[in-house]
This record gives structure tokens, sequence and C-alpha cells, in this order.
């Protein structure tokens, strides 16, 4: 004898939400508990609700994006910088370096936290799934 099982159907889950949420780095279901649990470790399960995350697939996506981001807003004003006011290399190293990493640092997990968002929003990689 078989059984079957029936499989529930995805909740609604909006997708604006879960984004913004991941990028304050909270819980996409609950929007209460701490997504990461050290700078790009996603926890397990959401300490508020108990929501699985465990399911996430971010692998580079996150980096990815960072540098499209950073690469867009610096480039631009790095150029702008030049032109008006014609620092010395050395200080246009310094400067463009520093915010480079400082910028990336900052959205790094940010990002992370809103490509985890999505896959939870549309199911992907087991999200949703029974069980």
């Amino acid at each position: 004898m078989t059984q079957s099982y029936k499989q529930t159907p995805l909740q609604d889950r909006e997708m604006k939400n879960a984004m913004l949420r991941g990028f304050k780095r909270i819980c996409p279901n609950c929007g209460e508990g701490d997504m990461f649990d050290s700078y790009l470790h996603v926890v397990d399960r959401c300490p508020a609700c108990a929501e699985d995350l465990s399911q996430h697939r971010a692998d580079d996506g996150p980096a990815y994006l960072t540098i499209l981001i950073v690469g867009h807003l610096l480039a631009p004003l790095m150029i702008w910088v030049f032109t008006e006011f014609r620092p010395s290399a050395m200080t246009m190293a310094i400067l463009f370096s520093v915010s480079t990493v400082a910028l990336s640092l900052y959205l790094l997990p940010r990002l992370k936290g809103v490509v985890v968002g999505i896959q939870w929003s549309k199911g992907m990689h087991g999200f949703g799934q029974p069980g």
C-alpha cells in the first residue's frame, strides 16, 4: 500500500517585505528575530518564530551584487573628485580604498539578507516545503 502526500501550497509571501527585512538583517517571516548570528552566518532557525532559515543558498550572489553597487557608486564619484579637485594620486588611493572597503563591509551582510529574503519569499531551495 502506497501513501500519497499532498503538498501544501506555498503561502503568499510578499517579496518586498522579505527583501526589506533581509536588508535590516531580521527574519523574513516574523520581522523580529535576528537573521545572522555573526557577520555573514545565517542562523539555522529564527530565534523568535523558529522559521527554518538553513535552506538558503546565497553563495556568491551577495558578493557580486556588492561589487556591482560599490563600483557603480564609487567610479563616477572618483572621476568627479579627480576632475573637480585634482588631488594627489596618494590622496585618491587612500580615500577611495577606504571608501570601497567601508561600503563593501556595510553592504555585504545586508545584500545577503536580501538574497535570503528573496529565496524565502519565492520558496526556493526548500523554503516553504513541508517537513
